[in-house]
């Protein structure tokens, strides 16, 4: 069996590099993807895993606000096997999708105007 993944979209947030207690290196980063236009203009976000030499050589370039191609692999939550669920800090239900990424491909400079405050899921980029 085979699934492949593909996004093209903003990165939201800076990757987070760090290492596992085995010293696997591991970066991760969201990135939100738009579609539809003006009014029924939609943003969905992406949560990212990147491993091994992948996440070394490129978690420095992978800065909010640049846009990249993500070529990976669906991760559904193990239990229920659909998107992750959670409860944000208002009490209202979220979703969020989960990619190993097992490909990145930078594809512009960083977007200017970005800022600093990360988006909520359900709102949409300036950009």
């Amino acid at each position: 069996m085979y699934q492949k993944a593909t996004l093209v979209g903003y990165i939201g947030n800076d990757a987070e590099m760090r290492f596992t207690p085995q010293g696997n290196p591991v970066s991760n980063f969201s990135v939100a993807v738009n579609s539809g236009w003006g009014d029924s203009k939609v943003t969905t976000w992406f949560r990212v895993t990147v491993w091994g030499k992948l996440a070394e050589s490129l978690s420095q370039y992978l800065t909010k606000g640049k846009l990249v191609l993500v070529e990976g692999e669906l991760k559904p939550d193990p239990e229920t096997g659909n998107p992750r669920i959670w409860t944000n800090n208002d009490g209202i239900a979220k979703s969020s999708f989960e990619v190993t990424a097992r490909e990145i491909r930078l594809l512009g400079g960083k977007i200017e105007g970005v800022s600093e405050k990360e988006p909520e899921a359900n709102n949409e980029l300036p950009f």
